[in-house]
């Protein structure tokens, strides 16, 4: 969903104000059992950076790191194992996926990410090398990515290209060109904040179901035995 003239800090007040507001629908409450833990979404709710989360987590900061080769040697000091062409970001990435994400049980919303991990958000207006991103954790899972959309095409088609040179160089996740979508940026896009959310995640929450097969209408089974 896109919303003209809003920023990232907009799109997170909007969403956080729209999954209370569903939750309540629906339990009456804001405070709801997953499990063993009982969830608060009345708020507000927590909102920090990507690299101070890794921060708090692990003693490495990595905004005082200004290479990747020494971002690699952090990661390694910290036992993540990232591979020998890992950028700053990715290095970013990778600790917050070993050593922050399964901690995050309350609604968090995870701000700033590396724009080398985010071809699609608009860079960052005081960080250079961070984007204007955020992803939303709740019971450990991401349900909410958020942008303040990247509404110029020459940047856009320069993403676009150094994703498609990572993918050269064996990264099987980075982006492929999307001229569609260069154009249609030529054409014009307003200012505008994006989200997208994993509703399947959020209805697990509500029903305190932990298997995601059971909150999916048709979800993929093993094929039958003769």
């Amino acid at each position: 969903s896109y919303h003209a003239y809003f920023d990232y800090h907009q799109v997170m007040n909007l969403v956080e104000d729209l999954v209370r507001y569903v939750v309540l629908a629906v339990h009456g409450s804001l405070q709801i059992t997953f499990g063993d833990k009982v969830i608060d979404f009345s708020g507000p709710w927590k909102r920090a950076s990507m690299c101070d989360l890794v921060r708090e987590a692990t003693g490495v900061d990595f905004m005082s790191i200004d290479n990747d080769e020494a971002a690699r040697a952090a990661c390694k000091s910290v036992g993540v194992h990232v591979e020998n062409t890992a950028s700053w970001g990715q290095c970013v990435e990778a600790i917050f996926g070993e050593k922050v994400d399964h901690t995050l049980i309350q609604p968090t919303h995870v701000t700033d990410l590396p724009f080398e991990i985010s071809p699609l958000a608009k860079n960052h207006r005081d960080h250079p090398r961070l984007v204007e991103r955020f992803e939303t954790y709740c019971c450990t899972w991401e349900i909410i990515n958020a942008f303040t959309e990247l509404n110029d095409p020459k940047v856009q088609y320069e993403r676009f290209m150094d994703q498609v040179r990572q993918r050269e160089t064996g990264d099987d996740e980075a982006q492929m060109l999307d001229q569609d979508y260069v154009t249609a940026l030529e054409y014009g896009l307003p200012p505008c904040g994006g989200w997208g959310m994993g509703v399947d995640r959020l209805i697990m929450i509500l029903t305190n179901s932990h298997n995601i097969r059971d909150v999916i209408c048709f979800p993929t089974l093993r094929p039958m035995k003769e």
